[in-house]
C-alpha cells in the first residue's frame, strides 16, 4: 500500500500502481469529469499516470495554469493531426503550449493564410467530436529513430538523435496521428471544445537564423465557448490599444529598418520619456540613493570576470577599439561594480545604494522583435545595493515598498514570483540556499503571496519578479529583486568590518521600470494613449476659434508654460470643430476654447476629454486646478 497525501494534509492509502484518474474518481466522480491533469510531489502529470510509491497529490482543473498547459498542448497535437489530414505532405517541428494559448511550427508547401483557418478549424473540432484516445507509448533510441524516419518526420529525427543515450523517448497516439511528446496529454481529444485559430508567423527551425523558416500557427483554446468569446473580446480591445499604432498616431516614437529593433523617441514621446525619468530621480534621492553613469562600451576582459562571457555572450554585441576586443554592455552591473571598487568602504557606510538609468544593448532574434517590448536597445532602472549580511531583508523591505509605492501611482495591480537556481548558474549550493531563504523571509515579513518559478533564477542568485496587472488584465514581468553573492566575489569587493578585517558584501540587483522602452508601451496599452494628466505628453491644447485670437491663445500658452504644464495652440486656420475633433484624437486631456467672449472676459471655455464641455474659468483659476492635479498625480 502507498500513502497519497492530499493538499489538504489528508491522507489516502491505495494499492501501488494506482492511476491518478482512479483517485479522483475515488474521491468524487464529479471532480474525476472535471480534472485535466495533477501534480505527483512536484511534478505535472496526466491523469493516466501511474503512482507507486508515497506521493503528495494536488488534482488540477482548467483555472490551474499547468492544467491549462495540458490542455492547450492536446490542443496543439489536434492542430497538427488537423494539417496532416489536409496537407498530407507536411513535416511536423513543435508545438508547445504557450501563455493563453499554443503553437504548432509546420514545413509545408501550400502557403498558410487566414483564408485556410476555417478549413483547418473544421478538420480540427471533427477530430474533437471523434473522441479519439490519447496514449503513451515509449520506444529506445535507435527504434524511435527509425519510426520517425518511416514517417519522414525528418524534424523529429534530428530532435530524437540530440537526445542523450538512455533518455526515455516517449510518443503519444490519437486514432492514426503518433507525434513524439514528453506529454502530458488529456486522456481523449473530446474536452478541447472551444478553440480558434488566431494568427500566421514565420519561425527559424529552433531558432536559428542559418535554419529554414517554418510557418507557425498560433491558436487558442477553453473548456467552454464563453470563455474563449470573452478571450477574443479582450484580444480585440488589446489591438486596439497596441502601443505600436498608437504610439504612430500620437507621435510618440517610431521604428525605422535603419535600426531594427532600435526605437526612435519624438518630442512627444520623450515628454512622456522625462516626465517618468525626472519622477524617478525623484523618487531615488528621498529613498538614499547615488545616481551614478557607466561606459556603452567596455572591455572583454571585464565581461569574463562578470560572468556574461560564459552566460551571456550569444546575446552581445562586440566590436574592437585600439587592436582590443570590446562589448557593447548587455547590463549594467559590471559597471556599478568598478565604481564600488574605486572606492574604499566600512560597514559603517552600508546600506550603499547606487542607481543608474543606464543603456544596454542585446542580440535579439528579428522574430522576437516587438515595438517597444521586446527592443535591442532599452534603458534599464538599475539600482546596485551593496549591504552587511544582516541587512538583508530590510533592504528587500525596502525595494518591495518602493515598486508598491511606484505601481499605485499608475494604477496597476501585481503578483509575486520567486524564481530559483537555475540549471546554469555560479555559487555553491550553500550560497543559494542562504540566498533563496533571505528573499522568501523578506516576502514572508512583507506579507506578500507569491508564486515559486522552480529553476527560473539569474545565473548569479535568485530574483523576486512582480509582473504587473494591466486594465484589460494582461500581465507583464517588469521590476526585479536579485540577490547577488557572486558578483562581488568575482570583481574581489571587500569592506572593511567591525574587527578590522576584509569582508565580502552582499548585493542586490533591482530595477522597477525594468525596461523604460517597454514600460512607456506598457503604459500606452494601459491607458489606451489616454494618458492621466500628469503623464500626458501634451496637457492642454489652446483653440482659438480665428487668428484675430491667436495672441490671447499664446500668451495663455506662456502663463501655463511658467507653471511647467505641457501646453500647444493650434493656431490653423481650420474651424473649431476640426480642431477639437483633432485634439479628441491626440487624446489631449484639455482643450481651451478661445474667441472673443473669453479674450474679453480673461476666461477659457474647457472641453475636458472625457466629460465634454464643462464650462468657462478664468484663467488663473484654470491653471490652478492643473497645478494641483499634476502634483497629486492622479
Amino acid at each position: 500500500m502507498i500513502n497519497i497525501t492530499l493538499p489538504d494534509g489528508s491522507v489516502r492509502q491505495y494499492e501501488s500502481g494506482i492511476k491518478v484518474i482512479d483517485i479522483a474518481n475515488d474521491i468524487s466522480q464529479g471532480l474525476a469529469r472535471v480534472i485535466l491533469g495533477a501534480k505527483v510531489n512536484g511534478k505535472t502529470v496526466g491523469v493516466n499516470e501511474e503512482i507507486n510509491e508515497d506521493a503528495s497529490l494536488e488534482l488540477l482543473k482548467f483555472d490551474n495554469d499547468d492544467a491549462k498547459d495540458i490542455f492547450r498542448h492536446t490542443s496543439s497535437h489536434i492542430l497538427a493531426q488537423a494539417v496532416k489530414r489536409l496537407y498530407p505532405d507536411t513535416k511536423l517541428a513543435i508545438g508547445p503550449a504557450i501563455k493563453d494559448g499554443f503553437y504548432y511550427d509546420f514545413d509545408t508547401e501550400h502557403k498558410f493564410t487566414p483564408d485556410d483557418f476555417v478549413k483547418i478549424e473544421a478538420e480540427m473540432k471533427k477530430i474533437v467530436k471523434e473522441d479519439l484516445k490519447i496514449e503513451k507509448f515509449i520506444l529506445p533510441k535507435d527504434e524511435a529513430i527509425k519510426k520517425m524516419k518511416e514517417m519522414g518526420e525528418d524534424y523529429k529525427v534530428e530532435l530524437i538523435e540530440d537526445l542523450p543515450e538512455g533518455e526515455i523517448i516517449s510518443f503519444y497516439k490519437q486514432g492514426d496521428f503518433v507525434d513524439l511528446c514528453a506529454g502530458p496529454h488529456l486522456q481523449s481529444t473530446k474536452k478541447v471544445k472551444a478553440i480558434k485559430l488566431l494568427n500566421i508567423a514565420g519561425a527559424y527551425w529552433r531558432g536559428n537564423e542559418n535554419n529554414k523558416m517554418l510557418q507557425r500557427l498560433y491558436g487558442t483554446s477553453f473548456e467552454k465557448k464563453k470563455d474563449l468569446d470573452l478571450y477574443i473580446e479582450r484580444l480585440e480591445e488589446a489591438k486596439k490599444r497596441d502601443h505600436r499604432k498608437l504610439g504612430q498616431e500620437l507621435d510618440l516614437f517610431s521604428l525605422n529598418e535603419a535600426g531594427t529593433g532600435f526605437p526612435f523617441f519624438h518630442p512627444k514621446g520623450m515628454a512622456l520619456r522625462n516626465v517618468l525619468e525626472d519622477l524617478w530621480r525623484k523618487e531615488h534621492v528621498l529613498r538614499g540613493y547615488g545616481e551614478i553613469k557607466s561606459p556603452i562600451i567596455l572591455n572583454e576582459e571585464l565581461w569574463h570576470t562578470s560572468g556574461h562571457w560564459d552566460h551571456y555572450q550569444e546575446n552581445m554585441y562586440f566590436t574592437k577599439i585600439d587592436d582590443m576586443d570590446h562589448a557593447i554592455k548587455p547590463m549594467n552591473c559590471p559597471g556599478a561594480m568598478l565604481v564600488y571598487k574605486n572606492n574604499r568602504y566600512s560597514y559603517r557606510d552600508f546600506p550603499l545604494r547606487l542607481a543608474e538609468l543606464g543603456l544596454v544593448h542585446r542580440h535579439e532574434l528579428s522574430g522576437t522583435l516587438h515595438g517597444l517590448m521586446r527592443v535591442r536597445s532599452f534603458t534599464q532602472d538599475d539600482a546596485h545595493i551593496f549591504m552587511l549580511p544582516e541587512q538583508i531583508k530590510d533592504e528587500v523591505l525596502g525595494v518591495l515598498k518602493f515598486v508598491d509605492d511606484f505601481y499605485n501611482l499608475f494604477g496597476f495591480k501585481y503578483n509575486v514570483e520567486l524564481s530559483t537556481r537555475p540549471e546554469k548558474s555560479m555559487g555553491t549550493d550553500e550560497e543559494w540556499e542562504m540566498a533563496e531563504n533571505a528573499l522568501k523571509e523578506a516576502l514572508e515579513a512583507a506579507k506578500l503571496e507569491y508564486a515559486m518559478n522552480e529553476g527560473d533564477g539569474a545565473f548569479y542568485g535568485p530574483k523576486i519578479d512582480i509582473h504587473l496587472e494591466d486594465a484589460i488584465g494582461r500581465t507583464w514581468q517588469c521590476a526585479t529583486i536579485q540577490l547577488d553573492m557572486q558578483m562581488p566575489q568575482r570583481f574581489d569587493l571587500t569592506y572593511t568590518g567591525k574587527d578590522g578585517e576584509k569582508h565580502r558584501p552582499v548585493m542586490i540587483h533591482r530595477v522597477i521600470f525594468g525596461a523604460i522602452e517597454r514600460f512607456i508601451g506598457i503604459l500606452i496599452e494601459h491607458y489606451a494613449g489616454k494618458f492621466p494628466l500628469w503623464l500626458a505628453p501634451v496637457q492642454v491644447k489652446v483653440l482659438p476659434i480665428s487668428d484675430k485670437y491667436n495672441d490671447y491663445a499664446y500668451d495663455i500658452k506662456k502663463k501655463l508654460m511658467e507653471k511647467e504644464v505641457r501646453v500647444e495652440v493650434d493656431d490653423r486656420a481650420e474651424k473649431i470643430g476640426y480642431k477639437i475633433r483633432e485634439a479628441q484624437l491626440q487624446k489631449i486631456p484639455y482643450m481651451l476654447i478661445v474667441g472673443e467672449k473669453e479674450a474679453e472676459a480673461g476666461n477659457v471655455a474647457i472641453r475636458d476629454r472625457e466629460k465634454g464641455d464643462i464650462g468657462a474659468m478664468k484663467v488663473a483659476e484654470f491653471m490652478d486646478m492643473v497645478v494641483k492635479q499634476n502634483e497629486e498625480k492622479k
